[in-house]
This record gives C-alpha cells, sequence and structure tokens, in this order.
C-alpha cells in the first residue's frame, strides 16, 4: 500500500517545493511555474487530512481460512489423483476413471493412486458448454485471421478435447480508497501571427468506500493467469453449493496454490478496481492519471469453487497449440501459428497502396513552392 505521507511538490513539474506558509506566490526553482500560496496551502491542507484518515484505517487481512471444507470419507473415496510423468501436472479425476489424457500436454496417463489432502469446495459452476459447442468455438475463433497459415485449418488436428473444472479462490472486499489525480485541460487557439496552445494542470483528491464481490484468482499453478483472466467474467448468479453430482464426467484440477498465497494477486486485482472507480469520477479534463493512491480492506472473505474450462489441444507441423473456453460462456483464448511470408506480403502490399499516394501529395505541395 501507498505511503501516508504528502508530498510538497510542483503541480506542473512534481518538483520538490520549498514550501513557506505566509507568502502570496511561490515560484517552482526547476521549471518556473507561479503558484498561489492560498490555493497550495489549501490542497495540502487536504491531502494532509485525506492521509491522516487514511493512515487511521487498518488494512484486514483476508480470512482464508473459511475457504473451503473437509470432505467426507464417501466423497474422498470417490476421487483418484494422478501425476503426469511428461509434465509434472496434477489432475483430479473420478473414481472410476482408470485412463486418460493429461490435457496440458497430451501424455497418456494411468491412474494409480487416490484422492487425499484436498479442501472441498464451496461452490461449483456447472458446464453449460458441450464438447461440440467447444470443437465449433474453437474454428470461429481462428476464422478471418488473415496472418493464419493456409493450411493450418484444414491440416491441424484436434489431439486432445477436455472438460475440467479448475479450482479458484473468490475474494469479496470492503475497502476505502484515497487517491490525487493530475488532471490538464488544453486549449489552442489563434493569434494574428501564431498557434497557442494553452494547457492548465490540476490536482483532484478522490476518496470513496466500495465493495468488491467475488474476485477471481485462480488456484492452479499450471493454468496461465492471463489465459484464465481473459476468458472471465464467470456468470456467478448460476454458481451453485458443491455436490460431487456436478463432477461425473469431468476432470477436476487439484489446487495447488492456497488461499493465503493466492491473496497478494486478489490485493493487486482490488486495488486497480478501486482506482479505476476513483478515476471514473475525474470528469472535464482532456487528460487524467493517477500519482498516488492508498487502498485499504475493512474486510475480506474468501470461498472456495470450482470453474467451468474447456481446454482444446490441437497440433499443427508437429507443434501443438492450446486453447481454453469458458465452460459456462463459451469465451475463447488461445494462441495461434504466425505466417511471416503473409505478413511480408500484406506489408508490402500496404506499401505499394500508399507510396504512389505519397509521390502525388509531395508533387502537389512542390508545385505550390
Amino acid at each position: 500500500m501507498a505511503s501516508n505521507s504528502v508530498a510538497y511538490k510542483c503541480p506542473n513539474c512534481s518538483a520538490p517545493l520549498d514550501f513557506k506558509p505566509g507568502t502570496q506566490k511561490i515560484t517552482c526553482d526547476y521549471c518556473g511555474t507561479e503558484l498561489d500560496a492560498a490555493a497550495l496551502e489549501d490542497l495540502f491542507a487536504k491531502k494532509e487530512a485525506m492521509a491522516a484518515e487514511a493512515a487511521d484505517k487498518q488494512d484486514e487481512k483476508w480470512d482464508t481460512k473459511v475457504a473451503g471444507g473437509d470432505w467426507t470419507a464417501e466423497e474422498a473415496a470417490a476421487f483418484k489423483t494422478f501425476v503426469c510423468e511428461s509434465c509434472g501436472a496434477e489432475i483430479v479425476a473420478d473414481g472410476n476413471t482408470m485412463a486418460t489424457e493429461c490435457c496440458y500436454c497430451g501424455h497418456a496417463v494411468m491412474i494409480p493412486q487416490r484422492f487425499d489432502g484436498m479442501l472441498r469446495p464451496d461452490y461449483i459452476i456447472p458446464f453449460k458448454k458441450t464438447k461440440e459447442e467447444a470443437k465449433a468455438a474453437l474454428k470461429e475463433f481462428y476464422d478471418g485471421k488473415w496472418l493464419l497459415p493456409s493450411l493450418f485449418k484444414s491440416q491441424n488436428r484436434i489431439e486432445a478435447i477436455q472438460a475440467m473444472y479448475v479450482p479458484f479462490w473468490l475474494f469479496d472486499s470492503d475497502v476505502d480508497a484515497y487517491a490525487t489525480f493530475k488532471a490538464e485541460k488544453v486549449r489552442v487557439y489563434e493569434t494574428s501571427d501564431e498557434q497557442v496552445t494553452e494547457t492548465s494542470h490540476y490536482r483532484c483528491l478522490r476518496s470513496g468506500s466500495m465493495s468488491f464481490a467475488k474476485i477471481p484468482v485462480d488456484g492452479s499453478e499450471k493454468m496461465a493467469d492471463d489465459y484464465m483472466e481473459s476468458i472471465e467474467p464467470f456468470d456467478y448468479s448460476e454458481m451453485v453449493p458443491f455436490s460431487n453430482a456436478y463432477m461425473t464426467g469431468f476432470l477436476a484440477d487439484k489446487y495447488d496454490v492456497d488461499a493465503e498465497t493466492s491473496a497478494p494477486r486478489a490485493d493487486t486485482r482490488v486495488r486497480q478496481s478501486a482506482i479505476d472507480v476513483l478515476t471514473e469520477t475525474v470528469e472535464g479534463f482532456d487528460s487524467c492519471s493517477c500519482e498516488e493512491a492508498t487502498v485499504k480492506k475493512q474486510a475480506g472473505n474468501v470461498v472456495y469453487a470450482m470453474a467451468p474450462v474447456w481446454i482444446v489441444t490441437t497440433r499443427y507441423e508437429g507443434q501443438p497449440y492450446t486453447f481454453m473456453m469458458n465452460g459456462q460462456t463459451g469465451k475463447v483464448v488461445g494462441s495461434l501459428p504466425y505466417d511471416q511470408k503473409k505478413s511480408l506480403f500484406y506489408a508490402a502490399l500496404a506499401f505499394a497502396v500508399t507510396l504512389p499516394i505519397v509521390y502525388y501529395v509531395a508533387k502537389f505541395i512542390l508545385s505550390l513552392c
């Protein structure tokens, strides 16, 4: 979290100011900006009051101990866990699954050991999208991509398509947020012999209390955070209390990042979201940027949930490509092969189209000289 101290800086160049209360005008030694002492005193008095209020707030820790529960003996007996010898991923499957493919690398795996050592989820978001819909969504995802190799559509082969429940920690938080913004208004006008750009600089102070619900952080180290955040959001109104019945026929990833370890990621997302909310209140300016911010949690609750994800692995020219689809909404993310020859062709085509235009514009300008 940011410091609660108040820095006396020039509103124009952010250089340190030698602030002398009682004077009428202050001139910045670095940029020469002339400042009104009374206005500065009022600004920094408000900043000091806001910083003092922020300092009085206690930044509470997330209550991670309440997330998840204990499995009953019957439920634990219904699951098995296996470790892929190829890539090391740890996967949970129902007790009837004896062999499968690792959805991360496609390696065939036997499942020898019983499921154990995992909290029971509080909630689960059931799958809505089918395997056929996942395949169709993948084709739609790469359709129309200009730089995709021409043979990819016909020659890529789906090696594995897995429906998997991915562990998520969902964080709820009430926060107090305080921020200082630098804003600008720009006015351009013309005189008889020149064009003048006039820039006015402002300091805007904002504070507020807000609540955030179900901020997701995936609990799997193997699942790339950028992929998982890209297939958000999930519709949490369809989240239901966990039941083994929803796991039938699906794999489940065993979490290897617990709630306590996931908390800093949740803090980062809460902080940025709070700053974004305050930023939206700074209106009527041509530009605005946050200079400093303090965000304090009032309370934090965590639940453990399983979210549905389709993982599709395809292979093209010996190279595997992995795609993920939100098993509830159908949103797809993934990486695609890149045709360098097409890239060079389109670049050359663009140059060929624009070159004659540049030539005639230059010729026209020269004719006016």
